[in-house]
């Protein structure tokens, strides 16, 4: 079996899965969509996205484990049937559909929800949103639907949760949940389009011991962290992954 030697690879790669992991484990944001691109700096982005994805897995293996007992019901049951169609959708238009575009319209919404908070911050304190099942479902598609493409699923997903104001365990809990079940599926596709070969499979693994130590120590501070300090933490990333989706989509067309 082959792996990759590069030293270089492993320069950009070990920082990148820490910086994943920490986001695995509820810090959310942009570091969560670094770790392809660092990866892309010396190999096809196509190539990372697959080294990814099982990494991703064992991340959220560990992540279930650390924030088991928190969640939300309500948003799993909205969210995630919408969420497998979103991935069919991204398997079925994987020819035709670029990942330029995607970053580009995700990068959009996503700052569009971070000014709106900004705006809150002038305006009379709004109360948490109620479900809005037919928003959840409408964003509980796009996030599947981005994370196939571009394991870029946060910011739509963030859409839809953060105005809910949950409580940042539940909220971090319920994220786990929903994104394991989302990569978990994404194996199937990823398979049957050609992705993983044993190049990739065997990187994979010579990185995933960085995982777990990664992902337990994004879930050791998020435990630490008060709602009014988690929430505006969370929207500042909303926004830095907003303005690097936009870059990427637009640097990308």
């Amino acid at each position: 079996m082959s792996v990759i030697t590069d030293p270089w690879f492993y320069a950009v790669a070990i920082p990148a899965v820490c910086l994943v992991g920490l986001s695995k484990g509820g810090l959310g944001g942009a570091m969560a969509l670094l770790g392809v691109p660092l990866m892309a700096l010396v190999i096809s982005p196509v190539q990372a996205a697959a080294i990814m994805l099982p990494i991703l897995i064992v991340m959220d293996i560990v992540s279930l484990w650390a924030w088991r007992g928190n969640y939300d019901r309500e948003s799993l049951v909205i969210m995630l049937p919408a969420g497998l169609v979103g991935i069919a959708i991204g398997w079925f238009t994987a020819s035709w559909v670029t990942v330029p575009e995607v970053r580009l319209i995700v990068g959009v919404v996503a700052m569009g929800f971070a000014l709106r908070y900004v705006w809150t911050l002038f305006a009379a304190p709004a109360p948490p949103m109620p479900h809005r099942p037919w928003h959840g479902r409408f964003w509980g598609m796009v996030t599947g639907f981005t994370s196939f493409v571009s394991h870029a699923g946060g910011p739509p997903y963030q859409a839809y949760t953060l105005p809910l104001r949950q409580d940042p365990k539940i909220y971090t809990g319920t994220s786990v949940i929903f994104f394991s079940v989302v990569n978990a599926v994404k194996l199937i596709p990823y398979f049957a389009l050609g992705q993983f070969d044993s190049t990739n499979l065997v990187t994979s693994a010579v990185l995933a011991p960085i995982a777990p130590v990664a992902t337990l120590a994004g879930a050791f501070l998020v435990r630490r962290m008060r709602g009014e300090i988690f929430y505006p933490f969370m929207y500042a990333l909303m926004a830095v992954t907003a303005v690097k989706l936009i870059w990427d989509g637009v640097s990308g067309l």
